[in-house]
């Protein structure tokens, strides 16, 4: 297999080798990407020198950081195509976003009787918020079937809606299949029968180029460490006009207008949303990452890494032993199982190789259940991936299968 020119350069991702100063070939990205040096130093810097807290001292360095705060709030907005950084609200990633979602507009706008669709493939954290809103509102969770080759099935969808149904929530990328989404079309079906549309996009906004107006969804989240940015901070996108109709959240600090013991008023969105003191360095951090994947831009990492997850495709076929999930075009993902070793032997071995993937249900049992399978093995590409990574999975798969027979 000849070597690929890699998108970026390795070096730039200090964790992209071992202890004993070895390359470690790592393929996790869909769980959690590698940070590159330009993020570190940000984060270092925002904890350092420039550290101050936010939106409350009026001295100098408070103020800087205020400042420094808001950009990359702003940064975000034109990143994703928001119309405004008052439609970007910080989380601590997108399971806290979509269960922001569901405890303040599901709560007041979902009631008894009422139907949200989701998808066989979701992430648990597409799942759970929802059944805990189904449960306290008596509202009734339906489940989208997929096409034999793992996409979400927009023609069950459209057979699916009703009147009834006020929500849909899908994932715009599977983090196990690295299907994808005809989102704009979701989003169309679902406003049909007036119902809103929410979108994972964890596994898409390290991916893709991303305009909230084109996808015309109403609610989107991701989080910041799967961008190459730290852990601890995501985004919630929704149109401005819902997020000015709902409830806080949390109570406390920042996100009130004024207090008093016989009542208090809250600032409007997005700080209504933000209780407390913000996660400010990983803000700052989440601008850095960013600005990092916008100078190599979106459209070549899609292609970059769906080339690899192809070319990963195309090697595995050449094994009788193995089984392939999900479609042929996938999003940076690939997904299989060796026949006769668990996942988590596979993902043993390959880690005596450096060699990390990811090896279990990847928080999707029901399409676990779907696939008939208790766990797959999972290769995930970043933009830091090439071919060399492909080779040391192979090798790595080769020495399994002498293993075991």
């Amino acid at each position: 297999m000849s070597e690929a020119a890699t998108l970026t350069r390795k070096a730039d991702f200090p964790g992209l080798v071992t202890p004993e100063g070895e390359v470690w070939h790592y393929l996790d990205t869909a769980a959690s990407a590698q940070k590159p040096q330009a993020v570190i130093d940000a984060m270092s810097r925002a904890l350092g020198k420039d550290y101050a807290t936010v939106h409350r001292g009026v001295y100098g360095r408070s103020a800087q950081m205020t400042l420094g705060y808001e950009a990359a709030r702003r940064r975000a907005a034109d990143f994703i195509g928001a119309k405004s950084e008052n439609e970007v609200v910080f989380v601590r990633g997108a399971t806290e976003a979509i269960n922001l979602v569901a405890a303040t507009w599901g709560m007041t706008r979902i009631g008894e009787g009422d139907r949200i669709i989701l998808s066989t493939l979701e992430h648990h954290s597409n799942i759970v918020p929802w059944q805990m809103l189904a449960e306290r509102t008596g509202a009734e969770i339906e489940v989208c079937p997929l096409t034999p080759d793992g996409q979400i099935d927009l023609g069950a969808l459209e057979a699916m809606l009703t009147p009834r149904t006020k929500l849909v929530s899908l994932a715009h990328v599977s983090n196990v299949l690295g299907s994808i989404l005809d989102a704009r079309k979701a989003a169309d079906l679902a406003h049909s029968v007036g119902a809103k549309i929410l979108l994972d996009g964890c596994q898409a906004a390290p991916r893709m180029t991303l305009d909230m107006e084109a996808l015309d969804c109403d609610f989107y989240a991701f989080s910041g460490h799967k961008l190459y940015g730290p852990t601890g901070i995501g985004v919630l996108w929704a149109r401005s006009e819902l997020l000015e109709h709902m409830p806080p959240y949390q109570g406390g600090g920042a996100m009130i207008d004024k207090v008093a013991f016989d009542g208090t008023t809250y600032a409007p969105p997005p700080q209504r949303f933000e209780a407390g003191t913000p996660m400010i360095t990983e803000a700052i951090a989440l601008h850095a990452a960013i600005d990092y994947v916008d100078a190599l831009g979106p459209d070549r990492l899609f292609e970059h890494e769906n080339r690899l997850a192809a070319t990963l495709r195309t090697e595995l076929r050449k094994l009788n032993a193995v089984t392939l999930f999900g479609p042929e075009e996938s999003a940076g993902i690939v997904s299989f199982a060796l026949e006769g070793v668990h996942p988590h032997d596979l993902g043993t071995i390959l880690d005596e190789e450096n060699v990390a993937i990811r090896a279990g249900h990847h928080c999707a049992q029901p399409l676990m259940e779907h696939l008939g399978v208790p766990a797959t093995a999972r290769a995930s590409f970043g933009l830091y991936s090439d071919e060399s990574d492909i080779d040391a999975l192979m090798r790595g798969i080769e020495r399994t299968r002498r293993i075991f027979g």
